[in-house]
């Protein structure tokens, strides 16, 4: 399989050749072949550049170019290299202004007819970073299995989500909603169908594709959503608001759009990424057990009153979305891996302090703790697993079900990394993108991750793509059926413990 390079220069290495030219409604591009069944398309603009003018601004739609669009190598990213830390998954950032794109990859070029399944991908990051061009979603797995793939590029941090008197609330929500259009109008001219659209995610990506399944507006640009990981989220105008003005104190301006855009990018982001780093563990402290409804990403969707006009929950108790299907779930040790950061001496606190350093206390303390064992490091990472991911999973799995409307159908990835042990943050991504050959994965799967499990996952999402079933029984509050992925991968129950935790821990 061939792959686009990752430096800077963003050019194609060992390509196979180029693609054909497809003409889309607001032009003609031509991408590159990375193998018999997966052409390239890469850079493709959906919205002017955010610069000027239309920094903090909604996005608007890109204006017809002539000639033919080179789109044989990545265009410009929101992510600065100063706003990357640590990640899992291997994320490159280039460097421009133009940085509102979707890249595409298909089986079908310029085949109007072929009306493939459409999975389009909003990658995570906590809002503040992450990129779409990483190779692991470039491979070819998903072409090869007749389904189209479009990654999402939108704007980060407090360019895209801060609240700022004058600006539109929730930018980066309409650069999604932007995005999902540019595919409505474009993507039969990839070999897509615009009636079969399932949107996806990962972390702040899963959280993303619920916040567009939440939203009213958004119902008519897809059938059908793929959630993995989603961290707890959701924000009030009001929190949003106190945000803005902590963040704009800190530079010295007002908190205002024209305050913001005499601002330098690098200045902003620069202290954007300096405060995130000062807050890391504060705020995870406060998401450990839901004292923060934002969990650890500090700049997200808020509810606004408009385009964003209900938290995810109330979406779901108004039916909001409940026609769509839906596959959610987390793996098994989220933050788990967060145990070996901190120091061995922790393990010598009896579990009784170490849980009442965790938020617990009393009653609710030996609840949780007689249902969580293991030594206090390995505790704080359960915590954080359990609050900010699995029971935010479990909680949406009870209330779809409850609602009735398409399936819900969860699933819990269990398999654990041969170098750490754990079920960690993305270790799902690679098999179910199936992608085992991609660069940097064993740092996530260990060596040698078994194939057999990358093409078991991979089917499921597939399915769910085409069918709207990745294979297994719909969840439902009696039964409780999901499918675990592992070694063994089963379908059994599932979200059991953080059911019943969540509820009590909520009581």
């Amino acid at each position: 399989m061939a792959s686009i390079a990752h430096s800077h220069d963003a050019q194609p290495s060992d390509p196979l050749g180029e693609a054909p030219v497809v003409q889309t409604p607001a032009g003609a591009v031509r991408g590159t072949m990375l193998g018999d069944s997966n052409a390239a398309y890469l850079g493709i603009p959906y919205a002017e550049a955010p610069i000027g003018d239309l920094r903090f601004a909604a996005p608007v739609k890109r204006a017809p170019w002539d000639g033919v669009r080179d789109a044989s190598s990545y265009g410009a990213t929101p992510l600065r290299d100063y706003m990357m830390g640590v990640t899992l998954i291997p994320e490159p950032s280039f460097p421009g202004d133009d940085t509102l794109l979707v890249n595409v990859f298909t089986p079908k070029p310029g085949d109007t007819s072929a009306k493939l399944p459409v999975f389009v991908w909003i990658h995570g990051g906590g809002f503040v970073s992450g990129s779409p061009s990483s190779p692991w979603y470039e491979g070819g797995a998903f072409p090869r299995d007749g389904v189209v793939v479009v990654s999402v590029s939108y704007r980060l941090g407090v360019d895209g989500f801060g609240r700022l008197e004058g600006a539109p609330d929730n930018r980066a929500v309409r650069d999604w909603l932007l995005a999902l259009e540019w595919v409505q109008e474009s993507i039969a001219a990839f070999g897509g169908d615009p009636d079969k659209v399932t949107i996806g995610g990962q972390s702040a990506g899963g959280s993303a594709v619920l916040t567009l399944l939440s939203m009213p507006k958004a119902q008519h640009l897809f059938r059908a959503v793929v959630s993995e990981s989603p961290g707890a989220f959701g924000s009030s105008r009001e929190a949003a608001v106190a945000r803005a003005a902590t963040f704009a104190k800190r530079l010295g301006v007002s908190p205002t759009r024209e305050a913001f855009a005499a601002l330098d990018e690098d200045v902003v982001f620069k202290e954007q990424a300096k405060m995130s780093d000062e807050e890391m563990g504060p705020q995870m402290m406060k998401g450990l057990t839901g004292a923060d409804a934002n969990g650890v990403s500090a700049w997200a969707p808020f509810v606004d009153g408009d385009l964003v006009p209900y938290s995810f929950q109330e979406a779901v108790e108004r039916g909001v979305g409940a026609d769509k299907p839906l596959l959610i779930g987390a793996t098994a040790g989220e933050f788990e891996m967060v145990s070996t950061m901190m120091p061995a001496p922790l393990d010598w606190l009896p579990r009784r302090v170490a849980l009442r350093l965790a938020g617990f206390s009393g009653a609710r303390g030996r609840t949780y703790g007689a249902a969580t064992p293991g030594k206090p490091r390995l505790l704080f990472g359960r915590v954080m697993t359990d609050f900010l991911f699995r029971f935010f999973v479990a909680r949406t799995l009870a209330a779809r079900s409850a609602k009735g409307g398409a399936g819900t159908f969860a699933y819990d990835f269990r398999f654990q990394s041969a170098g750490n042990g754990f079920a960690g943050h993305c270790i799902e991504l690679p098999f179910a993108w199936d992608c085992l050959d991609s660069e940097n994965v064993p740092a996530n799967t260990g060596d040698n991750p078994p194939q057999d499990l990358a093409d078991t996952t991979h089917a499921a999402w597939v399915a769910f793509i085409r069918d709207g079933e990745p294979g297994w029984q719909a969840y439902d509050t009696k039964t409780r059926q999901g499918m675990v992925f592992d070694r063994q991968s089963r379908e059994t129950e599932v979200y059991t413990r953080e059911s019943d935790l969540s509820a009590s821990m909520s009581a």
